[in-house]
């Protein structure tokens, strides 16, 4: 059973309300859990509506906070801005978490996954940020947070796509920091390393993934828990633990950082 206890105040962001993607699983849900339990109501967003219904089914059943979702595919932008607009709620808080990975070498990468990726993992950053970043300047706060990686520092081999558009976050977060700080409005990037989460172990168990990398597909996820030096795969609730943070009063001098939280994988 998943850590979803919480050591923060109860009523820490009472009467916020944050926009979440990809919350039907993974650093999404727990994120979703964590922000319900300070308070915070939610909106999660996401295409997969069976999966959202039930994270907003167990949200409701752990706190008395209003959970909805919308369902939307982010690789399309027409359609993710028709979405958003049919939303009626005020928005305080925004995680980008959604994301997608593929493994490709770059001599034969597809430009359709290429350009899926970076749709994904990069644009629907900015525009759900272009949506919500009028009302957080109008209401003098807010709080921005993208999920990159720390293959967002540091290049991952057979992940260009992924890499590139985790890198490209980071800057964006930058330049959003930068650009509202004068508002109230924080915005930071948090860069996992390996997490517990269905899509990371759908990589390592990737024959593709395997084999491209020289690694004996029996023994890959045993390998890739040595390369942690906690030898442990992150848990979700852990990463949702800093997200909540960087949500709180408490962070309010901190905006334009990209923290890791990897289990000692890279000293920055």
């Amino acid at each position: 059973m998943p850590n979803t206890a919480t050591s923060f105040d109860s009523q820490a962001l009472a009467g916020k309300h944050a926009l979440v993607t990809g919350g039907g699983r993974g650093i999404g849900r727990a994120t979703a859990i964590k922000l319900a339990q300070v308070g915070c109501s939610l909106t999660l967003l996401g295409r997969n509506e069976e999966r959202l219904k039930a994270v907003c089914a167990e949200v409701q059943a752990l706190t008395d906070i209003e959970a909805s979702y919308l369902v939307a595919d982010l690789a399309q932008a027409d359609s993710l801005a028709k979405t958003l607009a049919a939303g009626e709620k005020e928005i305080n808080i925004l995680v980008n978490n959604a994301g997608i990975y593929r493994t490709e070498a770059v001599v034969d990468h597809a430009l359709a996954s290429w350009r899926e990726m970076l749709e994904v993992n990069l644009t629907s950053a900015l525009i759900l940020s272009k949506f919500v970043l009028p009302g957080m300047i109008a209401r003098q706060w807010g709080r921005i947070i993208n999920v990159s990686s720390i293959s967002g520092k540091s290049a991952e081999a057979y992940g260009a796509a992924y890499s590139a558009s985790k890198f490209a976050v980071i800057g964006l977060t930058e330049a959003m920091a930068l650009e509202n700080a004068r508002y109230g409005i924080t915005v930071n990037a948090v860069c996992p390393g390996w997490v517990a989460t269905d899509m990371a172990f759908e990589q390592i168990e990737d024959q593709k993934w395997c084999d491209l990398n020289g690694l004996d597909k029996e023994q890959a996820l045993e390998i890739t828990k040595l390369s942690v030096p906690l030898m442990r795969l992150i848990e979700p609730s852990e990463v949702a633990g800093l997200i909540v943070y960087l949500c709180t009063h408490e962070a309010a001098a901190i905006t334009g950082q990209s923290l890791n939280i990897c289990g000692g994988m890279t000293i920055q």
